[in-house]
């Protein structure tokens, strides 16, 4: 299996501002009783976009405005709170490739980089100079750039910040630890014969 190369992710985005946005607010505990993850998308940030009767609120993902947006931005410690990998999963699902916001949660951070979802931060001045630009124009383009460090929007250009060890597996296509494994499964057969304290047990 061969993953994909995330090397630029482009498309229009969508800003959620505030800052500690959890884990529960992105995704409520009462919808983790799935057996897959399928499906977590329209449940996405479900109790700050509707009301208890179901109503929607007045909230940036219920905009018609901002439909189809494939990046997420929003504030500081993005994915705070527990640890549940159902956050990502959801974003995801929603249709959501990215997220940009000032920094993230390390738990969060890595759930969405072996999702092959690119966290990267912006300085909180640029992400909310994003957010006018959007709130102005939903249809300009954000490129994130993950090999040239640089975050595009329109005629704008920010310096994006990524941990070193997720941008190069995110590029390389290691993105899945899993897939990376099973990619490798003759070497691993290969190298588990060589071991005596594997053998004596098989």
């Amino acid at each position: 299996m061969s993953l994909e190369k995330v090397t630029k992710i482009t498309g229009r985005g969508v800003y959620v501002p505030g800052d500690d946005i959890d884990t529960d607010r992105i995704i409520p505990a009462r919808f983790m009783k799935c057996v897959t993850f399928d499906g977590l998308g329209q449940y996405l940030f479900y109790d700050v976009r509707h009301h208890e009767d179901g109503r929607k609120k007045d909230h940036p993902l219920n905009d018609a405005r901002f439909e189809g947006a494939t990046v997420l931005i929003s504030g500081r410690n993005f994915g705070c709170g527990s640890s549940r990998e159902h956050a990502p999963q959801a974003i995801r699902k929603h249709g959501f490739r990215a997220v940009i916001a000032a920094n993230f949660a390390e738990i969060f951070f890595g759930n969405a980089t072996t999702l092959g979802m690119p966290c990267v931060s912006l300085d909180i001045a640029h992400i909310e100079k994003l957010g006018r630009m959007i709130g102005n124009d939903p249809g300009v383009g954000i490129t994130i750039d993950l090999e040239a460090g640089e975050v595009h929007a329109g005629a704008e250009k920010f310096p994006l910040q990524i941990k070193p060890g997720a941008r190069e597996s995110l590029v390389r296509g290691e993105w899945d630890p899993i897939g990376f494994l099973l990619e490798g499964t003759e070497e691993t057969a290969k190298t588990a014969a060589k071991l005596p304290y594997v053998n004596r047990f098989a």
